[in-house]
C-alpha cells in the first residue's frame, strides 16, 4: 500500500527539525550573549560552533563578522558579512558593515557603493550617513562628504565624532568659521 509508513516517518521529521531548530536557538543565544557581555573566547566558541553545523542566519554572521573586525581579522569579518548579506540582500546594517569593513581594507570604491546600499535599504541609519560622509571624503568629494555628515547630524545632532567630522570637511572646504562652530560642537559633546 502506497504512503504505508510515511505518517510515521514524516512525524520523526518534525520532531528532528524542532530539535535542530531549538539547539540553533540554544547557540545563537549563547553567542550573542557572550558577545554582549565581552567574552569574546566564548561568543567565538558559540559562532564557530553555528557555522561548522551548517546553520544559517543573517544575524550570525553579522554579529561574527563584527566581532572579527575588532580582533583586526578584516579579511574574514569581510567574509562572514558578505555571508550576511548573501543570506539577506536587503540587510542594511551588514551592508554598512561591510562598507567599513572595505573602507579599512583601502577599497573605497565599493566601501562607498555598499554603504551607500545601506543608505537605501534604511535611510535612518545615523552611523551609514556618517561613515559615507568618512569615505567621501577620503575620496575627495567633499561636497557630498559634507551633505552626508550633515544628514547624520539631522538624524542625532548629539554625536561628537560627526560634529567633528564635518568640522573637517568643512575646513577642507575653505569654511573655516563654520568648520570652528562644529568643532567646538564636538569637544563641548566629548
Amino acid at each position: 500500500m502506497a504512503g504505508f509508513g510515511d505518517h510515521k516517518k514524516s512525524q520523526k521529521k518534525i520532531k528532528k527539525n524542532l530539535k535542530n531548530n531549538y539547539f540553533k536557538e540554544q547557540i545563537i543565544s549563547n553567542a550573542f550573549k557572550f558577545h554582549k557581555e565581552g567574552n569574546i573566547s566564548e561568543a567565538i566558541k558559540y559562532y564557530k560552533s553555528f557555522v561548522s553545523k551548517g546553520f544559517e542566519d543573517k544575524r550570525v554572521f553579522s554579529n561574527f563578522g563584527l566581532l572579527l573586525i575588532g580582533l583586526g581579522k578584516l579579511k574574514e569579518a569581510e567574509l562572514f558579512t558578505r555571508k550576511a548579506i548573501e543570506l539577506n540582500p536587503n540587510y542594511a546594517i551588514a551592508h554598512m558593515n561591510l562598507g567599513g569593513i572595505l573602507k579599512e581594507l583601502g577599497n573605497l570604491k565599493e566601501a562607498e557603493l555598499s554603504t551607500r546600499k545601506a543608505i537605501e535599504l534604511n535611510p535612518n541609519i545615523v552611523k551609514a550617513h556618517m561613515n559615507l560622509g568618512g569615505i567621501l571624503k577620503d575620496l575627495g568629494k567633499l561636497k557630498e562628504a559634507e551633505l552626508f555628515t550633515r544628514k547624520a547630524l539631522e538624524l542625532n545632532p548629539n554625536i561628537a565624532n560627526a560634529h567633528s567630522n564635518l568640522g573637517g570637511i568643512l575646513r577642507d572646504l575653505g569654511k573655516l568659521k563654520e568648520a570652528e562652530l562644529f568643532t567646538r560642537k564636538a569637544i563641548e559633546l566629548n
